[in-house]
């Protein structure tokens, strides 16, 4: 007979404590987890507030990345390994152990709940199952029902509570099909005597079952790591009747009642849920939360300049809300719909700037979980040369172990797989010609197999103009359907290597005047990743091919320009994207074209674009500009 729940509750705990011993254990070592920043936001929503010197003093954040000071961070990717590289700290910034002064999570507690992302473009609107990742997070989290939800949960609570100041608190969102559950686990990771309040937050609004009572309220619970907390009494106004019985006992309807309002106990009726699609806040999710609720908690919860951090971001409230009252903060997702929605939502706000970073060595990581820590690089090529259908060369031609070929028709073709660890550019592209035409007597064509890449490959390859050498993307699901599958055999034949994404911009036009300069930048064409890469059924994947091939930029759902790119870090000072009525009112499409004052700089510039399209790819293209004449 199968355990119960409450049976497998001890063990639950247990691993779920060993997993987060191991990741905490593993900070000190040579390939901890580390975040690589995409971009640097520095928020200009408005093409016609050209003079982005003045605007938001944009000027003097251009060099602070990577300083001392605080900077504020949106990171796409698996919240633990987040937190991993949180809790091990970089060269720019030391750990953050210990130093986290409020965390609210919203984690996602039905395992119907339906991730689906509907995309809308111009004459069509797509249904966009949820990436290979998201996929395979969600399906781990409820494989096996609430035991698989706890075991996802149970490390992430753990390495939250290392993060927590002395004086930090958490606050759990939850409802009935979990909550009571989670509970225990939190009494167990935090201990009984540190729970303060389960709040239960009411609304109305929705359908009502026939043969049940309506579901109205959600539960949330407040822990603090230690003897000592943060809480900031709240109020919420008087009622009408009671400022008339005020008014009534002090003798006049001018009397003023002496307190601002009756303080708010843990039941909380009186703070709205987003249901409505017309609600201004609405953006995305239907488990948006509302930033009066978030208000209310951050307020309560933490103090001016406190760091407020959320591993469930969704729409980024949490951000939104604690970017207005003055804390820092820290948000994550693994959904890029999420990462792409919160980044556009802090440049409307007119945030200060922040970085936009992702996860390092993804790969790797997936790597040490599928095929256990001792994993060689080597290893995964091997698998994935394999799935490609190609033979390995012998080890005194391969060292590396990621050179295999394919014979067939007469041609020999030289396969290179490039290493995780590391973003697939220029550099290895010729490498793999060079090798191509010299390895062996030479090859009639290379093709490079790589599973991130430089946001400039696309121009890359356009400018190497070699029609022998391909560059495919393996699959980001790979290893996880490895694991999923049971081995090698089982997905021979089964895997897709796509063609990559890439844009181009017409010639950038620099004209000076005095102290300045116009820059003046113009969107060209974008080429979607293989319309097969992406979560689709055949008659979604018709609808897209159709708009691609009439309207190719329509796809772009952001864009932005660094002016003097570095090669390193991307600062953004210039952003557009759909729905920015700052700088056109058509909510479909993004402007085709960026015109912005900069400061007069001798010489060329070193201009680039990058682009963001709807399902969340990126692309990049830099052009060097000769100076301008006045």
């Amino acid at each position: 007979m199968p355990k119960s729940l409450l049976e497998q509750l001890p063990e639950i705990v247990a691993r779920g404590r060993q997993q987060a011993e191991r990741i905490l254990e593993s900070l000190e070592g040579r390939h901890r987890v580390s975040l690589q920043t995409r971009e640097w936001v520095l928020p200009s929503k408005d093409a016609r507030d050209s003079d982005w010197i003045t605007a938001a003093d944009r000027q003097k954040h251009l060099g602070d990345e990577g300083n001392a000071g605080w900077t504020n961070r949106l990171i796409y990717g698996d919240n633990l390994l987040a937190m991993a590289a949180l809790l091990a700290g970089d060269e720019h910034t030391p750990s953050l152990r210990g130093k986290v002064d409020l965390i609210y999570i919203d984690p996602p507690f039905d395992s119907k709940a339906d991730y689906r992302t509907k995309v809308e473009l111009p004459g069509a609107e797509l249904e966009q199952k949820p990436t290979v990742i998201e996929q395979f997070a969600y399906s781990d989290t409820w494989s096996d029902g609430t035991a698989s939800y706890l075991a996802m949960i149970t490390p992430r609570l753990i390495l939250m509570r290392e993060l927590l100041s002395d004086t930090g608190s958490i606050y759990v969102h939850l409802d009935w099909h979990v909550g009571h559950y989670v509970k225990l686990v939190m009494d167990e990771v935090f201990g009984k005597k540190q729970i303060h309040n389960e709040i239960v937050y009411c609304y109305s609004g929705g359908g009502v079952p026939t043969n049940e009572m309506p579901r109205k309220h959600d539960v949330i619970f407040w822990y603090s790591k230690g003897g000592a907390w943060t809480f900031n009494t709240q109020y919420r106004p008087y009622s009408e009747g009671t400022i008339q019985r005020g008014r009534t006992a002090v003798k006049g309807p001018d009397a003023q009642l002496r307190e601002e309002g009756t303080p708010v106990n843990d039941w909380w009726p009186d703070i709205k849920k987003i249901t409505s699609p017309t609600d201004p806040e609405k953006l995305y999710y239907d488990t948006q939360k509302s930033e009066d609720l978030l208000s209310r908690i951050v307020k309560m919860g933490s103090n001016d300049g406190d760091l407020v951090v959320d591993f469930f971001g969704g729409t980024g409230t949490t951000a939104a809300v604690a970017e207005k009252l003055g804390r820092r903060w820290i948000t994550t997702d693994l959904g890029k719909p999420a990462c792409m929605i919160m980044r556009k939502r802090l440049i409307d706000q007119g945030a200060k700037p922040f970085l936009y970073q992702a996860i390092g060595d993804y790969q790797v990581e997936a790597a040490k979980s599928s095929l256990g820590r001792s994993f060689r690089v080597g290893d995964l090529s091997g698998i994935v040369l394999s799935l490609y259908g190609a033979l390995p060369l012998q080890p005194e031609d391969n060292p590396l172990r990621n050179l295999g070929a394919v014979v067939y028709g007469g041609k020999k073709t030289l396969v290179l797989v490039d290493s995780p660890n590391k973003l697939t550019g220029d550099a290895t592209l010729r490498k793999a010609i060079a090798q191509r035409d010299n390895l062996l007597g030479g090859w009639d064509r290379v093709v490079v197999l790589g599973w991130n890449f430089e946001p400039a490959i696309g121009q890359s390859i356009t400018a190497l103009n070699d029609a022998r050498l391909e560059v495919l993307v393996i699959p980001p699901d790979l290893l996880d359907r490895l694991r999923k599958k049971g081995g090698i055999e089982k997905l021979r034949g089964q895997v897709r290597f796509s063609s990559l994404q890439y844009l181009t911009i017409k010639p950038v036009q620099r004209r000076r005047s005095g102290d300045k300069e116009q820059l003046k930048i113009t969107l060209d064409n974008y080429v979607l990743l293989s319309p097969e890469a992406i979560n689709l059924d055949e008659e979604n994947r018709k609808n897209l091919l159709k708009v691609a091939n009439a309207e190719p930029l329509a796809l772009i759902e952001y864009w932005a320009v660094d002016p003097d790119y570095d090669g390193a870090v991307f600062r953004s000072v210039w952003q557009d994207y759909r729905g920015n009525t700052a700088n056109d009112d058509d909510p479909l499409r993004v402007v085709a074209a960026a015109d912005f004052s900069v400061p007069y700089q001798d010489g060329p510039r070193r201009v680039c674009v990058r682009a963001v399209d709807v399902f969340g790819f990126e692309a990049e293209v830099v052009q060097m500009v000769a100076e301008g004449r006045a």
